[in-house]
């Protein structure tokens, strides 16, 4: 074949190889480097179109520094970083302040957390306003720089440009998703399915570890209650209720089988790479919550054990604020929800072996400072 017929056969062959790759936005409440969001950067069959920040763990201005410097180490200078809501729809700090009197103590609070309410093995928080970031662990970003675009409408505009064909992860607060549901009802409509981590229906502890005991603080006596859905509970229902093609719930129930131990860790950073260094600053203890919805998206055979549900949040501001509402499909009120894939259980050693061998893939050259 002639040099200018194989590259026109190239030029041909391209745009459908790039096609096949899984198209999807990862939202997230990102507080310091995030297997999560490393896990779908370093997938070979994934293009990943954007970071989304939200507050949540940690204000959207910090989260919006996390992901440029996550961008910087894993080589990925052309992803853009898009800043999020600030703020939740209605929920306010001092609304939960006010709420906390009258219900009792919430375990965590995110942005707003002051003080723990009993000791644990987390440090303390670091309470600080909005506009406030703090010197980041990994070196604070200095090539990639956050897109000047917001978060919802980014995400329209990404559906409009590929319809049926994006995904959007969500493992923070929904503010951005029902921002975006508000400003454009097609906004569901248009994207291929949402895969989201949080809320709870009534998981237990199932790993015989302090952390694991000290995690089962959140829903030994409050079953229903996770903080992503809580901070934000009017954009959850929102988000419920909008008319996606596919939502996949990842709650709280199948990550106490996981957890970040010392040797798990090893595996993740088994790599000489900057990702492996970056992950230097995993903290050990924690359940993976966020990993497992990237995960269960790249493979869904990682799931053994999944309902269909009816699924909403509780935004009357009493006692079941934020908590999770769930029906048979003949049992919900029919106010909008929508049948959701719930997950119940996965795969651990299957999810664990996923995890460390795509973040010990070889990876793009870092850009920016050297991981420290």
């Amino acid at each position: 074949m002639k040099a200018a017929a194989l590259c026109a056969a190239l030029a041909c062959a391209l745009p459908s190889l790039a096609a096949e790759k899984k198209l999807v936005i990862l939202d997230d409440d990102l507080d310091g480097f995030a297997p999560a969001q490393v896990m779908a950067l370093q997938a070979p069959d994934v293009q990943v179109l954007g970071l989304t920040t939200v507050s949540g763990n940690v204000w959207a201005t910090e989260a919006t520094a996390h992901a440029r410097r996550m961008l910087e180490i894993t080589g990925h200078p052309d992803v853009p970083a898009v800043p999020g809501a600030v703020y939740p729809l209605v929920n306010t700090e001092a609304a939960t302040e006010r709420w906390e009197a009258l219900y009792g103590k919430l375990v965590w609070k995110g942005a707003w957390m002051k003080h723990w309410v009993e000791n644990n093995f987390q440090a303390d928080p670091q309470y600080h306003g909005p506009e406030v970031v703090p010197t980041l662990k990994l070196g604070n970003p200095g090539v990639v720089k956050a897109s000047s675009e917001l978060a919802a409408n980014f995400m329209i505009r990404m559906v409009h440009a590929h319809p049926g064909q994006v995904t959007i992860i969500a493992t923070g607060p929904l503010t951005n998703l029902a921002l975006a549901q508000r400003l454009d009802p097609q906004f569901a409509t248009l994207a291929k399915e949402l895969v989201y981590m949080g809320g709870s229906l009534e998981p237990k502890q199932a790993r015989d570890s302090e952390a694991a005991r000290q995690f089962a603080r959140e829903f030994v006596n409050t079953p229903r209650r996770e903080f992503n859905i809580r901070f934000d509970p009017e954009a959850a229902s929102i988000v419920m209720r909008a008319p996606w093609q596919k939502i996949v719930m990842v709650p709280v129930d199948p990550s106490t089988a996981t957890e970040v131990t010392p040797e798990l860790l090893t595996r993740m950073r088994a790599a000489n790479t900057p990702i492996s260094r970056a992950l230097a600053t995993r903290a050990t203890g924690f359940p993976l919550w966020d990993e497992l919805a990237v995960a269960v998206w790249l493979d869904p055979t990682l799931i053994t054990e999944s309902d269909d549900l009816m699924v909403d949040t509780n935004t009357e501001h009493g006692a079941g604020y934020g908590d999770i509402l769930s029906w048979s499909a003949p049992y919900a009120p029919g106010q909008g929800e929508q049948r959701e894939t719930v997950v119940r259980q996965i795969d651990v050693p299957r999810f664990e072996a996923l995890m460390s061998q795509l973040l010990t893939r070889p990876q793009p050259q870092a850009v920016g400072a050297s991981v420290p």
